[in-house]
């Protein structure tokens, strides 16, 4: 593409970097401070009250992402307007986006772990400023070399103080890995991006969409009234703690939900040590390449979080754990007797708290 100016401001434009819905993002350099920037562009249309909503939404992203100061968040550097074109100059990232590293095939489960801990903990920072993403996906997610992942594009993100309003019955994000409540067009809050995380979680660790449908239709039927195959049963290597934080982040109810991310970062850190203990002290196991032996996905020494919902994926592993225990023998099948003894002492004392929870203190 031919590019349409040299400079926007004092940022001298260099080559095209990518395209995304909302404009052009270009590489180009400060020559104040003398460093490399990203500039996101956006060329206002001719109608005036189009151009008038559209350079609102793109202040807002500069707003969005500009007010915060987090390592798994994208830095916004500076907004500016030249003639008709709009940009936002930001942090040059060099890394792959997780779309890409999806599609060259399946993470290991301790990678899919930290970058999804990382990208609670970028939106929980978001939360805490009345900031709703919307659009948590894979192509949203940058994971550079490093292993650090960053979480962009801002750009359909609600604050709670917006000078953008959507329409009621307006969907807004990527549909893959919309709420229920986006599906049918109702008031988002944080718990919404909890669920695309969730969403986007599930398929980092079974490769496969939580969510499918063989038109946009069937999707969205899908995603409000559908119930994803639990992660174990597409990937058997799936542990069974893993499982629970899926599933708690994806309930339909969003009451039902985590209502912190950082909740969940929380919950999947300790999901990482549990592997990486296991690693340590079992002998042939290996949980992060994937050949962990069938009927050694339990993750030993990992505690619910406190609003753990998890009775029905304890039920699902207990049937799991009985048939494995009815075919097995020996010892074998003693080990496996054991983990369920060791899930219904979970389950019990996942009961007990749910019940004193709802008692008034």
């Amino acid at each position: 593409m031919t590019v349409p100016f040299t400079h926007l401001g004092r940022y001298r434009i260099e080559r095209e970097l990518g395209r995304g819905a909302m404009g052009v993002v270009w590489l180009a350099h400060d020559d104040a401070l003398q460093r490399p920037v990203a500039i996101k562009t956006l060329l206002l249309p001719d109608k005036a009250g189009e151009a008038q909503q559209l350079e609102a939404r793109f202040r807002q992203e500069a707003k969005a992402a500009g007010g915060l100061n987090h390592p798994n968040v994208i830095t916004i550097y500076d907004l500016g307007r030249e003639g008709d074109w709009l940009y936002i100059a930001m942090e040059v990232l060099h890394g792959k986006e997780l779309r890409d590293l999806m599609a060259e095939g399946l993470l290991p489960l301790d990678r899919a772990l930290d970058i999804a801990g990382q990208i609670a903990s970028g939106l929980a920072a978001a939360h805490a400023r009345g900031i709703v993403h919307r659009d948590v996906k894979p192509g949203n997610i940058m994971v550079l070399p490093d292993g650090h992942a960053k979480i962009m594009d801002f750009g359909i993100a609600r604050m709670q103080q917006s000078d953008v309003r959507t329409q009621t019955g307006t969907m807004m994000g990527s549909p893959k890995y919309m709420s229920p409540e986006q599906v049918g067009g109702h008031a988002v809050d944080q718990r919404s991006d909890i669920f695309s995380l969730g969403s986007l979680l599930y398929e980092t660790v079974t490769g496969a969409a939580a969510f499918t449908g063989a038109n946009l239709g069937q999707l969205l039927q899908a995603i409000l009234h559908g119930a994803p195959i639990p992660p174990s049963q597409v990937n058997a290597r799936v542990p069974a703690a893993v499982e629970q934080v899926i599933a708690r982040a994806m309930q339909k109810n969003e009451a039902a939900r985590y209502q912190d991310a950082g909740e969940m970062a929380q919950d999947l850190a300790r999901c990482r040590a549990a592997l990486q203990r296991a690693v340590t002290e079992t002998t042939g196991i290996d949980l992060f390449i994937g050949t962990m032996p069938q009927g050694q996905g339990v993750v030993p020494g990992f505690a619910p979080s406190r609003h753990f919902d998890s009775s029905a994926a304890l039920q699902r592993l207990l049937r799991r754990e009985a048939a494995a225990a009815a075919a097995g023998s020996g010892s074998a099948r003693l080990a496996r007797i054991g983990w369920t003894l060791a899930y219904l002492v979970v389950a019990a004392a996942a009961a007990s708290i749910a019940f004193t929870s709802v008692i008034p203190g």
